[in-house]
């Protein structure tokens, strides 16, 4: 039987909150916020300057270009203290304690930012109406026999449910110089995302030691590739969306990547690769987001969705389709607004050796191109997270791909007669080299049993594009079929197929459903023998 203080132990500040009203909180809480009230003014006076001296730098890091200065001139946390609200306690396997407070605060803090243009204006912007609710993580580690029983204790923001403040300069109207509310809010909200949210932690020791473990380090990288959409929201009056896509692990603009844009399409076929890297596996989220290009005006949100890192095992390519949703905090969105594919693949540092990552220029390396490489010259990041001269080499996989289109079940119904007349072109994207199956007349169930071999230059950026289409016997395709003449509503659905699988696996049959049909769908089988060709990037 499980012991059932494993359970409590990782309950959070919400699963606390559901069990037990406010009114049943332990008494220590109320102990604790009253204690922190009388202890403010001691507080703020030690926390005020802490806190100036370890967020200007990072306010400078993020400063608006608009902005040749921009520093705080007063800093004080004011009068009013802040109110816990909810707590829970996770144990650590016996070498620490977690401790996650839910923390409220409407607080009058006396926060003035001293501005300076590059025009050569300099402003005092007050920053006011303050509102935060937030959850904070309090690590107590390590463990220690000696008073007060741990060594050091790390703080961190572990979530931030709500920050809100208004700008305002004293004695003018900020927005008399356009776009500057805008481009502080965002360096604030940068600048607080950067120095203390999690997993980003503070380390405080308590006792005399070595605590450099329980900083902020890499612990491994995320390889991401972005393949498609489809069935997008279309928020163009004239034409279709522009849709391109941002992902990001921490939100912050260093730490961003967008893709192209795909113009007038609801269906957009990206296959682009990003690298990111991963604090902690455990707690930590991709987040995709895609928007419609609105060119000279701000980008409208089309939707947006995200991964667990902890829902990935290491060392395996995970392919997903995520349906997007209007708001990531908002779980009751029912309406359709598309869905995107992604490749996902977690190399977690220090077991290299035993994973395979197709995207690394150490895959399928022989000893003596291991040899070759290691002597090359460059920066990359090591598996304990630090730079080391290495000159990053791409892998380029070339081979031989071969197709075999075996059947399709249940097509969707395209002629008069309730049947279809179907036939299958199969495309290598980058080559645009193409092949088709025969027709096979009047069946929604065909089968063909045909096999094609593609001559494939780069396997890992190349994708498959294979479509269904329905012959017109009484029309303009008697005769010899020109794929160049086929019109839509000829069209009957594709597939979309990144060559990652068969790469990694040699060989695989599997179905595959119809993007943009009503029913139908494919079964494939994927052959490859490969040729591994590296060059310096």
């Amino acid at each position: 039987m499980q012991d059932p203080s494993f359970g409590l132990s990782l309950m959070t500040v919400n699963d606390s909150r559901k069990i037990l009203p406010a009114e049943f909180y332990p008494a220590w809480l109320d102990w604790l916020n009253q204690h922190l009230t009388k202890l403010w003014p001691y507080v703020d006076a030690a926390a005020s300057g802490l806190i100036k001296a370890s967020v200007e730098p990072v306010l400078e890091q993020y400063r608006p270009f608009i902005l040749s200065s921009l520093k705080f001139s007063k800093f004080t946390l004011g009068t009013v203290a802040p109110q816990f609200t909810g707590v829970s306690i996770i144990e650590d396997g016996g070498s620490g304690i977690t401790m996650e407070l839910e923390m409220s605060w409407d607080g009058n803090p006396s926060i003035i930012l001293g501005i300076k243009t590059r025009f050569g204006v300099s402003l005092p912007v007050q920053v006011k109406d303050i509102g935060f609710t937030g959850v904070f993580r309090l690590i107590f580690k390590p463990l220690v026999p000696e008073f007060p029983c741990f060594g050091a204790v790390c703080y961190s923001l572990r979530q931030k449910k709500k920050m809100d403040f208004t700008l305002k300069v004293i004695g003018g109207d900020i927005s008399a110089i356009p776009g500057l509310d805008d481009a502080i809010q965002e360096t604030i909200r940068n600048a607080v995302e950067d120095s203390i949210t999690w997993p980003v932690r503070k380390v405080v020791p308590i006792l005399p030691g070595d605590y450099s473990d329980l900083e902020l380090k890499p612990v491994g990288i995320l390889e991401v590739k972005l393949v498609q959409a489809k069935a997008l929201t279309n928020k163009d009056f004239i034409g279709k969306s522009d849709p391109f896509a941002k992902l990001y692990i921490r939100p912050l603009p260093d730490k961003t990547k967008t893709s192209k844009i795909i113009n007038n399409d609801l269906n957009p076929i990206w296959n682009e690769h990003f690298e990111f890297v991963v604090e902690d596996a455990t707690t930590q989220h991709l987040v995709v987001k895609v928007y419609d290009d609105e060119g000279l005006q701000a980008s409208e949100l089309l939707g947006c969705a995200q991964v667990k890192l902890s829902e990935l095992e290491p060392g395996k390519v995970k392919d997903v389709w995520l349906k997007l949703v209007k708001d990531l905090e908002v779980q009751r969105d029912n309406k359709n607004r598309g869905q995107v594919h992604l490749e996902l693949l977690y190399c977690p540092f220090g077991v290299e050796n035993d994973l395979v990552n197709p995207f690394s220029s150490d895959f399928s390396m022989t000893s003596l191109e291991k040899v070759l490489k290691s002597g090359a010259n460059g920066t990359e990041i090591n598996g304990n997270g630090n730079e080391i001269t290495q000159k990053r080499r791409e892998v380029i996989v070339r081979g031989v791909l071969s197709v075999t289109v075996i059947s399709a079940d249940d097509l969707p119904m395209v002629d008069l007669m309730g049947k279809a007349d179907p036939f299958v072109t199969v495309t290598m994207r980058k080559s645009e080299m193409t092949n088709k199956t025969r027709v096979v007349n009047n069946c929604l169930n065909p089968v063909w049993n045909q096999t094609f071999d593609f001559v494939v230059e780069d396997g890992l950026h190349d994708m498959l594009v294979i479509e269904v289409w329905d012959h017109d016997t009484f029309g303009k395709f008697c005769g010899s079929i020109a794929f160049s003449q086929l019109s839509p509503q000829d069209y009957m659905g594709r597939c979309i197929l990144t060559l990652t699988r068969v790469i990694l696996e040699g060989e695989y049959k599997d179905y595959f459903q119809l993007d943009e049909a009503k029913s139908g769908r494919l079964n494939l089988q994927l052959k490859w023998t490969a040729q591994h060709v590296y060059r310096d990037s």
